[in-house]
């Protein structure tokens, strides 16, 4: 999540499309079936993740293949540079969940867009 410094001193968060995708682009794609790779990138994961998330194999790794992939964090922070290393190194389809888990969680009201989050638990059974 790129920020930036007001004249007030007051920080703008703002989304950078050639880094990050959106919390609900990315539920639209899991709602559609679409193909991707999605990976946790926190040290340790916490409590909550998205559903066929994979753990983050470390900083050699390299796409397989062309199918997108999401970096995501619980905040967003430890997933940009990743994402600005592989993009640099050639793998435009990387991209950073921006916002990460909280955002993402807090964005998608199950009344709103169905029981179905893609998000999981731990404490759940399949999860």
């Amino acid at each position: 999540m790129p920020t930036y410094m007001r004249e007030d001193r007051k920080p703008v968060v703002q989304f950078e499309p050639a880094l990050e995708i959106s919390p609900f682009i990315l539920f639209r794609r899991l709602k559609k079936g679409q193909e991707l790779h999605l990976f946790d990138v926190r040290p340790t994961p916490g409590p909550l993740s998205l559903a066929g998330a994979r753990r983050w194999p470390g900083q050699d790794w390299e796409p397989e293949d062309e199918k997108p992939v999401v970096l995501f964090d619980h905040n967003g922070n430890t997933a940009i540079p990743i994402v600005q290393k592989l993009q640099a190194a050639g793998f435009e389809q990387v991209r950073a969940l921006f916002g990460g888990l909280e955002l993402y969680e807090f964005s998608l009201d199950p009344q709103v867009v169905g029981s179905e989050t893609y998000l999981v638990r731990s404490d759940d059974p399949g999860g």
